[in-house]
């Protein structure tokens, strides 16, 4: 086991991550840019150093400032969280150079699932369904009009380098689709350099369901169940909830033996998500994400897991703690993405906070790297917290959140806590009667056009 890991993020992961280090008796090291200096995860953790400027491209981005930190202060391993370098694979084979271990995949894995093409192709060959499209990419407009008319319209038109909702445009009909295929290529060059795209059929009411897997490495895998993540705005989940609402036991037993099945096959280790669109009771691969999710708090609320913990044990060559048998759904958890943002028009709303409250009790958890006095800095994502609610059943989950929500107080600055009190009166939410383009037809309703 480690001695010493060293946590390549910021905010409530870090935070994440510090915890349950300590909870293993491993000493932690926080890195941190200027802006972060006062943050909890800084706070928090062992040790502490400066990795560079505000910008995240010359600190929480810098392999060269990463590596060195890990040198300064003897850290044997990099926990990356989500975002930042957490599916960088040249940075995974940087850091495994420098004889040090990322707590997460392969670089293999995670250069096969970054590319959509080639993540869509491997999962075809292992046996796990897909939406009908292109093989490949799409070179030329002419060759994308010809696959709009084989597949049948609506169609979408996705970057291959893409992520988060950008280099993502639909195609009603042919005639929209000069307009749909440019605007995806102009996006996936500016945001990811590479104008590669690939088309996809585009499903109309689907739900986002994913797959919580989890690999030793060496052949042996589980899935811990599904993930409903419908509740989008621009591609971006607002809420996430385990079980799915609509999932069967047989849905859910057969695709997540699929997943399981795919990821033992290739030797995976670690944290991943398989993601879906589902419709009709059909299941249609959309992406992998080679590491752990936002949302990965209500899979270990209703399994009873830590998966950064065993994220770590894999990392160190520890078999896994469970298999397949011992996983048991027990309850329903729901999680609402707390963020500075103002609405209705979802700008970000840095500033100092001048009164925090966390809500408490039975069934909730506050994971946030908020306190009162804490200025929230300009320069990164605007999620400051996630509230995670966890019942008997969905109907007992949902009025958790309706009363934790209530005990929340986030004071000084603008925050998503007053959506999810709307949404909470809200009938389809309630009874769990909505898919991916719900949420936006929504706030449309209701705000208008502002």
């Amino acid at each position: 086991m480690f001695d010493k890991i060293l946590i390549a993020n910021r905010g409530e992961i870090a935070l994440r991550v510090v915890r349950a280090c300590r909870e293993m008796g491993i000493a932690s090291v926080a890195v941190h840019s200027t802006a972060d200096a006062d943050a909890m995860h800084v706070r928090m953790a062992d040790e502490t150093i400066c990795i560079g400027p505000a910008s995240s491209t010359d600190s929480y981005l810098s392999f060269p400032a990463i590596i060195s930190a890990c040198e300064v202060t003897g850290a044997q391993a990099i926990h990356p969280g989500y975002g930042f370098l957490s599916e960088n694979a040249r940075f995974v084979q940087i850091v495994e150079d420098h004889g040090l271990t990322f707590i997460g995949p392969r670089a293999e894995h995670i250069r096969i699932m970054g590319d959509k093409i080639t993540a869509k192709d491997t999962m075809k060959e292992l046996g796990v369904p897909c939406v009908p499209g292109s093989e490949g990419g799409v070179p030329d407009l002419e060759t994308a009009r010809k696959i709009g008319e084989e597949i049948g319209y609506p169609v979408i038109i996705k970057a291959t380098a893409g992520g988060g909702g950008r280099g993502m445009k639909v195609a009603n009909s042919a005639a929209e689709m000069e307009r749909a295929f440019q605007t995806a290529r102009s996006e996936g060059k500016a945001a990811f350099g590479n104008d590669e795209v690939y088309i996809e059929k585009y499903l109309t009411t689907p739900r986002h369901i994913e797959i919580q897997v989890f690999g030793d490495g060496k052949g042996q895998a589980v899935h811990l169940g599904e993930r409903d993540c419908s509740l989008q705005r621009r591609h971006q989940k607002v809420l996430e909830e385990a079980p799915g609402p609509i999932i069967s036991e047989e849905e859910r037993a057969r695709i997540g033996k699929v997943c399981a099945d795919a990821v033992a096959k290739i030797n995976y280790a670690g944290a991943g998500t398989i993601e879906f669109l589902y419709e009709n009771g059909e299941f249609y691969f959309i992406e992998m994400n080679t590491r752990l999710q936002v949302e990965h708090p209500v899979t270990e609320a209703i399994f009873g897991v830590d998966l950064v913990r065993e994220q770590i044990r894999v990392a160190a060559g520890m078999p896994l703690s469970f298999g397949q048998d011992d996983l048991t759904i027990n309850g329903h958890a729901i999680e609402a993405r707390i963020n500075a943002e103002k609405l209705p028009n979802f700008a970000p709303s840095p500033g100092k906070i001048t009164q925090y409250h966390a809500p408490g009790g039975l069934g909730v958890r506050m994971d946030s790297a908020l306190y009162q006095g804490y200025k929230i800095p300009p320069y990164y994502d605007s999620l400051i917290g996630k509230l995670i609610v966890h019942g008997r059943d969905r109907a007992e989950a949902l009025a958790r959140l309706d009363r934790a929500l209530g005990e929340l107080i986030v004071d000084g600055v603008d925050s998503t806590i007053p959506l999810f009190r709307m949404l909470l009166e809200n009938e389809d939410v309630r009874s769990g009667d909505y898919n991916i383009h719900w949420l936006e037809h929504w706030l449309e309703a209701t705000f208008g056009d502002k």
